[in-house]
């Protein structure tokens, strides 16, 4: 017996579906005759298909393409969802890896008036227990606290933020943080560094790592000072050769 491709298995299901709709629409939506309890009840029923509609939905990567709908919009030949409409479900597998969305990065070298405009993405999950947020923006401006100085500008970053417990990882562009037992920002005890005194200063370049403590020289967390990525440094030059 030949197994239904994933395609083809979707697009039987969703005729099946279809069919159900038009039968519930046809025999007990548009009969005016019917009591209205019985027409109550079979529209929670058309409700509950058009949930199953939705999470079928999830699982069309829109094969056949899209095709003219009302209004001018277009519609995808095997799910019927709207092309540029956004997702508020996510359809995950029980076991294996898991995959949301796609790495994003800023898309724009210019200043944005405000943090909301220069938002690509912010998302946050839950997952078994531990909490991972991303966000990714542009640059954009930022007035100085106080209300004094004019604007600043903050750069272009996408930030990675992992909490699990009492242990807090923060990933951005430049640095590595990680904080023990962390507060909410505005509880949060003014913070010290210092880097390793055991090492000299010319061990210390290959080891970037600051230690935090608080004012009652309490551990508090870390900082690992990231290496420059090439793309925004450019290509190292080979020794002995000068620049042009």
């Amino acid at each position: 017996m030949k197994t239904e491709t994933p395609k083809a298995q979707l697009k039987r299901q969703f005729r099946e579906l279809f069919r159900c709709m038009d039968f519930v629409a046809d025999n007990y939506l548009r009969d005016k005759d019917l009591p209205d309890k019985t027409v109550e009840r079979f529209a929670e029923v058309y409700q509950q298909l058009g949930t199953a509609w939705q999470f079928l939905g999830l699982q069309c990567k829109h094969w056949d393409g899209y095709r003219k709908a009302r209004e001018g919009k277009m519609a995808c030949r095997i799910c019927g969802k709207i092309k540029g409409t956004d997702e508020h479900w996510l359809l995950l597998p029980s076991k294996g890896r898991k995959r949301i969305g796609r790495r994003a990065t800023p898309t724009s070298k210019e200043v944005s008036p405000t943090e909301k405009q220069a938002l690509v993405v912010a998302d946050t999950i839950q997952f078994h227990g531990a909490t991972v947020e991303v966000k990714v923006a542009n640059a954009y401006k930022k007035a100085w606290p106080g209300g004094k100085g004019g604007d600043m500008t903050i750069a272009d970053d996408r930030i990675i933020k992992l909490r699990e417990g009492q242990v807090e990882c923060w990933l951005d562009t430049h640095l590595v943080h990680v904080r023990w037992k962390p507060k909410p920002r505005g509880k949060r005890e003014p913070n010290y560094g210092a880097f390793p005194w055991e090492l000299s200063k010319a061990k210390l370049r290959n080891f970037p790592i600051i230690l935090e403590y608080d004012t009652k020289d309490r551990f508090t967390g870390l900082t690992i000072l990231r290496p420059a990525s090439p793309e925004r440094t450019g290509r190292a030059r080979p020794r002995g050769k000068k620049a042009p």
